[in-house]
């Protein structure tokens, strides 16, 4: 998968994509490349150097709830070439907050559907655990359109991530 980011896939079901490239120059080289981008005063994008990794943000004035981040990870190859691996992906804050209501609503979900199950088996009325178990299904729809959304909301500034570091790695 060369092109993650590329438009005929916007909508595939891919909640971080990612990517993988070789480059010709040592990881020191390439590393230095963002350090000098991001020390340059004129530079548009946000970003960090630490050890092998480079993390880049949106502008602080362009940046919302759903603003992507790119992540690259840079390691030496075998054949004296450096592997670049980068994931677009929310910040880190935003993703953690999305899965831990993701795990909350299947955690309730199996909550209630053993209530229902233990109030079936014993004759007992089981018709709010019911409701609830389709409440936490419809809220994993809403949830899965909401991330579809926020996907798209940033998939703009996830292209100009990805054209900022082509410039900066001269692809």
């Amino acid at each position: 998968m060369n092109q993650p980011i590329h438009d005929n896939q916007i909508n595939r079901v891919l909640l971080k994509p990612r990517f993988k490239m070789e480059m010709k120059e040592n990881e020191a080289e390439v590393l230095d490349k963002f350090k000098n981008q991001f020390a340059n005063k004129e530079c548009k994008y946000c970003g960090k150097v630490v050890n092998h990794h480079v993390v880049i943000d949106v502008p602080k004035e362009e940046d919302h709830f759903w603003s992507p981040q790119l992540h690259l990870e840079v390691e030496k190859n075998e054949q004296n070439t450096t592997i670049v691996r980068g994931l677009f992906g929310p910040k880190p804050t935003v993703w953690t907050m999305f899965m831990f209501v993701h795990f909350a609503v299947a955690i309730a979900f199996f909550i209630f559907l053993v209530i229902g199950y233990s109030k079936w088996s014993l004759k007992g009325d089981y018709t709010f655990a019911m409701i609830m178990c389709i409440s936490m299904v419809v809220l994993w729809f809403v949830l899965y359109v909401m991330g579809q959304l926020g996907k798209k909301k940033g998939y703009k500034q996830m292209l100009e991530l990805d054209d900022f570091m082509k410039k900066v790695l001269n692809k």
